[in-house]
């Protein structure tokens, strides 16, 4: 759920006040730590009259109750469904007067809410008053709650027609197995159904604390204009209990193959391991070789293999995703039912081949030059810059990470590229999935 009425913002994004490229050298990230716990990342960005305000949580779908699937994502969902004092509508007609955004979420690690406002001190205050209020007195109505509980079963059912999404939970479901990183996997039509408003309620009380919390701050303010609005965000807020509970780690990659018959014409082939952290030492190495193997696109060695010479997909690639413990790495494939086992084979032999012989020095200058040209684009806006910089909070990262990322690509050299992929990656123990395809035995 995410209220959306900015009516002011677009006008101030008709004039072009939004367009401003934020440069890396501007990006200087300062830090504090209240005295409730709550760890504070502040960036002064003076392009626009906005201000943008993310809270990070670990309050992800790692942290379902094991019997209780779907209820973190629930939860992020139904905050602004109403407060003890305001309704659903008056939360949203709040914002639209205020010209503001608010959206929530979750990811595996961490559930967020996102703030946008005007910076003119009466708009931002009043804002960041309505976001605390739905942060310190949720009412979860139960009106509500069944609402969306079907909208996210239609969703689920939707979902069961794309081979591709079908395989994508099968593939986090064997990687992961009982973990609570498949969690999400995990939440089908009954898990969801499932979910009570005393399941939201407690799962509230116990992760939305000050003491996991992460509070992320761009835009035109001053220092002390955003240590009052941190300090409003939290306020209210239960204070410190016990430290949360560590995870058990992933398991280890076993090769399991999985496949599923579907009546699409279109088979999705799917195969990847846990692997990258969000501080892994291979870090650089592995988001190169990922580049040059299927994240580059039309560059990439899967569509020139799969697509150029045998004309096996219009799409295949692969991707890395890091947590705090390890995310995927996995290949992706789409292509037709009875060219799926071929497409595996041919997948999972250009994987053997990179992992073995690694990638050229052509590959590397254009990975490299691609990666680092491209980097800055993806911070331009305060928008896009909160994201990383929740990231660096949350994950504790340096504060100088934005510009040590492109002088960390650059040093990569392949033979890097070679031993972190011949170290870390068996193709023979990576979980497949087919979901389509012929229905015979996957090779």
């Amino acid at each position: 759920m995410s209220i959306n009425h900015v009516p002011v913002l677009k006008a101030v994004l008709a004039l072009g006040l939004l367009g401003t490229v934020c440069s890396a050298s501007a990006a200087t990230i300062e830090h504090w730590t209240q005295p409730d716990g709550a760890r504070v990342l502040y960036v002064e960005a003076r392009q626009n009259p906005i201000v943008d305000l993310r809270i990070d949580f670990d309050a992800g779908s790692r942290r379902d109750p094991a019997d209780r699937p779907g209820v973190a994502g629930m939860t992020a969902d139904m905050l602004s469904a109403g407060t003890t004092t305001l309704s659903e509508d008056a939360i949203s007609n709040r914002f639209s007067d205020l010209a503001s955004e608010f959206g929530a979420g979750v990811d595996r690690d961490r559930a967020f809410v996102h703030l946008r406002s005007l910076s003119s001190m009466a708009e931002r205050e009043a804002s960041v008053k309505l976001v605390n209020e739905i942060l310190t007195r949720p009412a979860f109505p139960a009106r509500v709650l069944t609402r969306l509980k079907a909208q996210a079963i239609a969703a689920y059912r939707q979902q069961q027609d794309s081979p591709e999404a079908v395989a994508y939970r099968l593939l986090n479901r064997s990687m992961y197995g009982t973990h609570p990183y498949a969690s999400g996997a995990r939440t089908d039509e009954a898990a969801i159904s499932a979910l009570t408003r005393a399941d939201l309620q407690a799962f509230w009380r116990h992760y939305y604390r000050p003491s996991t919390m992460t509070i992320s701050i761009v835009g035109d303010v001053d220092r002390a204009s955003a240590e009052r609005l941190a300090r409003q965000l939290t306020r209210g807020l239960s204070p410190a209990q016990a430290a949360l509970p560590a995870l058990p780690p992933v398991p280890a990659a076993q090769g399991d193959t999985i496949r599923k018959t579907h009546t699409a014409t279109q088979a999705s082939v799917m195969f990847g391991m846990p692997l990258i952290t969000r501080d892994d030492p291979d870090y650089y190495a592995l988001v190169v070789g990922n580049y040059i193997l299927g994240g580059g696109s039309f560059d990439s060695r899967l569509m020139k293999e799969l697509r150029d010479k045998r004309g096996l997909t219009y799409g295949a690639s692969s991707w890395l995703a890091p947590y705090a413990q390890p995310g995927d790495f996995a290949l992706s494939v789409n292509t037709r039912r009875e060219q799926a086992d071929e497409a595996l084979k041919v997948a999972r032999q250009t994987l053997a081949d990179f992992v073995e012989h690694g990638p050229t020095e052509a590959e590397m200058a254009q990975a490299k030059g691609n990666i680092v040209g491209g980097f800055p684009l993806r911070y331009a806006s305060n928008r896009s810059l909160i994201g990383y910089v929740a990231v660096i909070g949350f994950y504790n990262l340096p504060l100088s990470w934005l510009d040590d990322y492109p002088k960390a690509i650059d040093k990569v050299t392949a033979a890097d590229v070679r031993d972190a992929y011949r170290r870390r990656v068996d193709p023979a123990r990576m979980s497949v999935v087919v979901v389509g395809g012929e229905p015979q035995r996957v090779q």
